[in-house]
């Protein structure tokens, strides 16, 4: 699962982020589950905010030529942070018979941990790629800056081992080609 690896989550002016790597690790990915023909899921996300680079028809809303989706490949559209509210998303996934997911993408803060919560709350066996994803600097509730780094480790720890099991690239890659 490729969660909003769209135009505008590359602009600089979404701020710091961590994991410069994440979009070729992602590559990486896509093109070993493709070439094992496993199923892929591209999730998008679609402003509800007139303006917002996430807007239907803006650029930014557009995926990242690299990690298009192919025609056969499933796309779910949303405008919340889960992946699954409201998408169809985890029938689709039971219709198929798919347990196991991978989820990469950004932001590890928002989108990817609350696809991953929710995945692991509804029974899947989840995975979450550390170096596939990214998230952005922001100031905490006590209104400290945490860096990109900082944010990402903490997203990752909140999810390790009650929703999601916390990989990397290779780990993943090395269990396909197993």
């Amino acid at each position: 699962m490729i969660i909003d690896m769209q135009r505008g989550m590359s602009d600089p002016a979404a701020g710091e982020r961590n994991n410069p790597d994440a979009e070729i690790n992602i590559q990486r990915l896509l093109t070993e589950w493709r070439n094992a023909g496993w199923p892929v899921v591209h999730v998008r996300h679609i402003s509800r905010t007139p303006g917002s680079p996430f807007w239907p028809g803006q650029s930014g809303a557009e995926f990242q030529p690299a990690l298009a989706p192919l025609a056969y490949e499933h796309v779910v559209e949303k405008n919340v942070p889960c992946a699954f509210t409201q998408s169809g998303l985890e029938r689709w996934f039971h219709v198929r018979g798919i347990k196991r997911l991978v989820i990469v993408g950004v932001s590890t803060s928002n989108s990817v941990e609350a696809t991953a919560r929710t995945a692991g709350n509804l029974g899947f066996n989840s995975q979450v790629v550390a170096d596939a994803t990214f998230t952005f600097a922001k100031q905490d509730y006590a209104g400290v800056y945490r860096s990109a780094d900082e944010v990402h480790a903490m997203s990752l720890a909140n999810l390790e081992g009650e929703y999601a099991a916390i990989g990397i690239t290779e780990e993943v890659l090395t269990s396909i080609k197993g």
